[in-house]
C-alpha cells in the first residue's frame, strides 16, 4: 500500500492559498478518479483506492499545517505502513512558482509541515514532492503570503504542473520508488520549463 499525504490547512478559507497545494493536488487526483474525501478518522480525512491492483490511499491531515506530523504517524499506525510506504506533497516558498521537486529525503526547507513530520517521525527518509509558490512577499510576510489564495492567472499557470504531479504520484502507486524517479529524471526539465502563454 502507498500512502499519499498532502499537507495543507481544513478548511473552506484556507481552500485555494499556496500553502494547501498539497489538499488540492490530492482534490485533483481524487476526482480524477471520481473519490470523495468522506472517511474521517481523529486526525486525518481520507479516501482510497487502487490502480491497476496497487492499493493506496489518500491522506489530508485536519491537524493544521503546524502539526501535519501527528496525522502522519497516526496514518501509519492506522494502516500498518512503514515510512518508506509515504509520499508527502507541500507547497514550498524556495521555488519558483509551478516549479517542482521529487527527493528521497532532506531538511525541512523552512516548511513547518515537513519540520513537523521530521520531528514526529525522528526521520528525514521520507519521499516529499515539492510544489513551488515563490517568494513575492516583503521581509516579515511570509505567513500572509502562504496563506493568501493563488491569482486566477498563477492558478492557470499552475494547472499542467498540477497534472504532472498527479502523473509522479500515479508512478508511485503503481511502480514504486525508483520507477518513480526514473519517470520524474526523464521528465522534470521539460515540465519545470514550460511557460505558460
Amino acid at each position: 500500500m502507498k500512502i499519499i499525504i498532502g499537507i495543507g490547512n481544513k478548511g473552506n478559507k484556507y481552500k485555494l492559498t499556496r500553502h494547501n497545494v498539497g489538499f488540492i493536488i490530492l482534490d485533483k487526483f481524487a476526482e480524477k478518479l471520481q473519490l470523495e474525501f468522506n472517511k474521517k478518522r481523529h486526525k486525518y480525512d481520507f479516501t482510497g483506492s487502487s490502480i491497476d491492483a496497487s492499493c493506496f490511499v489518500l491522506i489530508k491531515p485536519n491537524t493544521y499545517v503546524n502539526l501535519s506530523g501527528l496525522a502522519v504517524k497516526q496514518t501509519l499506525l492506522d494502516f500498518d505502513q512503514g515510512i518508506n510506504s509515504i509520499l508527502v506533497i507541500s507547497d514550498d516558498i524556495n521555488l519558483p512558482l509551478g516549479q517542482i521537486r521529487l527527493r528521497k529525503s532532506g531538511g525541512d526547507g523552512g516548511h513547518n509541515g515537513i519540520a513537523s513530520i521530521i520531528e514526529t517521525l525522528e526521520s528525514n527518509k521520507f519521499v516529499r514532492l515539492r510544489f513551488g509558490v515563490g517568494n513575492d512577499f516583503d521581509n516579515g510576510k511570509m505567513a500572509n503570503y502562504v496563506l493568501s489564495p493563488f491569482t486566477h492567472d498563477e492558478i492557470i499557470q499552475i494547472e499542467p504542473k498540477i497534472d504532472y504531479c498527479i502523473s509522479v504520484i500515479e508512478n508511485f502507486i503503481q511502480f514504486g520508488l525508483n520507477k518513480t524517479f526514473e519517470y520524474y529524471s526523464q521528465s522534470i526539465n521539460k515540465i519545470n520549463s514550460q511557460l505558460t502563454n
